[in-house]
């Protein structure tokens, strides 16, 4: 492993390096860190060169004292897909297969429909192209007037355990209570500025009927915020695409059933290497 560093006037990005091959990104959601993708790693280094960074403001990704004044008030999720690019462009890197984690999804087909030409694959893993419905846009101000009134631990302690499936919520309590400790570390504006970027995002359902790349969908039954229903639909929409439901999880694939996951994701990654 290789742990390493780009440094912008708004925010160092930090990320770590493995393996050798394809080149891979795995990018996490909200709330989460690069280890989220814990399970995934080691099985996935031995299959490509796997790049698994921290987005700006999570994790060891911190945002400079100058990005907090003027890039975070205007965070879209196309900053955070042109991170990335720096990321690619630091690595010398021109092409890539792209793993997105719901809020990692939506950076990763506003990455789409910047640089097209720079994927060779894409992978929406429990995300959706769709925009926020009237409804959730509600949900999502209500959110950022609750972080910002009680702070991100006490929003995750409410939220966080509904993105896990039935089973799992029962036999691995621990798992999601250390989860919700790691939200602990996260800065409240940073979470309120992350939130409106999602709430602001635009449909993207026109990326996947263009694009020339195949598209991998990961979806769970007991997803409640990126529902199966919603992802079978958009699957029939690229040219190439495949379709992996994991029978039994929510929202939370990569730590609910990592064997499976890593299975399907491999099993993609062979396709386009």
């Amino acid at each position: 492993m290789q742990e390493k560093q780009i440094n912008h006037s708004h925010y160092q990005l930090s990320y770590n390096v493995y393996g050798k091959g394809t080149p891979v990104l795995l990018l996490h959601g909200y709330g989460e860190d690069s280890q989220i993708w814990k399970n995934q790693i080691d099985y996935l280094a031995s299959h490509c060169l796997l790049i698994v960074p921290d987005l700006p403001g999570s994790g060891k990704s911190i945002i400079t004292a100058k990005g907090k004044e003027e890039w975070l008030p205007n965070l879209r999720i196309e900053s955070l897909a042109h991170s990335i690019n720096e990321l690619l462009i630091a690595e010398n890197i021109t092409a890539c297969i792209m793993l997105g984690h719901s809020m990692g999804g939506y950076i990763s087909l506003a990455f789409a429909q910047l640089y097209p030409s720079k994927l060779l694959a894409l992978g929406l893993v429990h995300s959706t192209a769709y925009a926020d419905s009237d409804e959730k846009k509600i949900v999502r101000e209500k959110s950022i007037q609750f972080l910002e009134e009680n702070g991100g631990y006490t929003f995750f302690k409410t939220s966080m355990p509904n993105l896990f499936g039935k089973k799992f919520k029962e036999t691995q309590a621990a798992a999601i209570e250390e989860l919700i400790e790691q939200s602990k570390a996260f800065d409240t504006p940073i979470l309120v500025a992350y939130t409106r970027a999602m709430m602001l995002r635009t449909n993207k359902t026109d990326v996947l009927q263009s694009a020339l790349f195949p598209i991998l969908f990961v979806a769970g039954p007991e997803d409640i915020a990126a529902p199966l229903t919603d992802i079978q639909a958009q699957a029939t929409v690229p040219i190439k695409s495949y379709l992996e439901i994991i029978e039994g999880v929510g929202h939370m694939g990569m730590l609910e059933a990592p064997q499976e996951m890593n299975q399907h994701l491999s099993r993609f990654i062979h396709l386009i290497s």
